[in-house]
């Protein structure tokens, strides 16, 4: 995938902080452009279809969110 075609925000998720904190280097998203969004926070994630309760996914399990948006996308 060339950088032109990446999205304006990608969110990496992981079970500890270490691993989603080391993407941001890892992929080398600041030469491609990116920023990290807020910090790193473990979260419980959930899916609706608007329609119902929302699904938990992973069991419930809280993993850590690292976003990372496109320098040049205004919030």
């Amino acid at each position: 995938m060339s950088d032109d075609s990446l999205p304006d925000r990608i969110t990496v998720l992981a079970k500890e902080f270490t691993p989603a904190a080391m993407e941001f280097h890892r992929r080398h998203m600041a030469e491609k452009g990116y920023r990290l969004d807020g910090g790193i926070t473990p979260r419980q994630f959930q899916v609706t279809d608007g329609l119902g309760d929302p699904e938990i996914l992973f069991d419930g399990d809280m993993y850590y969110a690292a976003t990372f948006v496109k320098s040049s996308v205004d919030d």
